[in-house]
């Protein structure tokens, strides 16, 4: 019996989305666990690879449960167990690996910024030859939901970069890779984001679904593609 992938929720409000349908495609067997529910972070070993998902906490929340979280982190980064990091999955994974996370000196929210330019990542050299670009070009546009960001070290390699935020994808080691930007919006999940969200509600529900509309089949492809690579890159397809 193959080894499950694992999807880690923060808050149950923000699952797995699109990922989660991109697995089951792909044959594999999938667990999730919500740890806003009082779960435990799970033994990494037991999982072909790990997808951790955002959620409103910080990874510089000393509680219990965020030091168990960063502990496990550092049990996937030192046995190169595959990780997907996305928004806070992204903070706890640079975090444990000694890197910083610190407030953004702007918010990112939604589909375009303040000035109303579409947020988009651009792949650095380093990220236009890592696989998990495989197929995809180098900007790629972006769905943001974030107030802090992070500060790198030596050990984490800079993939993509963006203007407001500039490290907004890495990786550490061989297979495990964060990436601030959300990749996972269903048009449901969406929904289910804006009843929750402040910021988000400040831009409006009908044109923040009107404008993810209008990218949501190249978004999907992305998004896809990303995961497969990744599924790829961790020997689980």
């Amino acid at each position: 019996m193959p080894k499950p992938l694992l999807f880690l929720q923060h808050i149950s409000y923000e699952g797995p989305g699109l990922l989660s349908k991109i697995a089951t495609a792909c044959g594999l067997p999938v667990e999730t666990i919500d740890l806003s529910s009082g779960r435990s972070y799970p033994d990494p070993r037991n999982y072909a690879a790990v997808v951790s998902l955002g959620g409103p906490q910080s990874a510089n929340d000393t509680t219990p449960e965020r030091l168990a979280e960063l502990d496990a982190i550092r049990i996937i980064i030192d046995e190169n167990i595959p990780y997907l990091g996305i928004c806070l999955g992204m903070q706890t994974l640079v975090k444990a690996a000694g890197g910083s996370v610190r407030p953004c000196s702007k918010r990112e929210t939604g589909l375009f910024t303040p000035d109303g330019t579409p947020f988009s990542v651009e792949l650095t050299l380093e990220g236009l030859t890592d696989p998990l670009f495989n197929g995809l070009s180098r900007t790629l546009r972006v769905f943001q939901l974030h107030g802090e960001t992070v500060g790198l070290q030596d050990g984490i390699s800079l993939l993509a970069t963006a203007k407001l935020c500039k490290n907004q994808i890495v990786r550490i080691h061989e297979r495990a890779y964060g990436i601030q930007p959300h990749f996972e919006l269903t048009p449901e999940l969406l929904d289910t984001l804006l009843l929750h969200d402040e910021d988000l509600g400040n831009i409006g529900k009908e044109k923040l679904i009107e404008d993810f509309d209008d990218i949501r089949e190249d978004y999907e492809k992305t998004c896809t593609t990303l995961l497969k690579n990744f599924l790829q890159i961790a020997d689980a397809v």
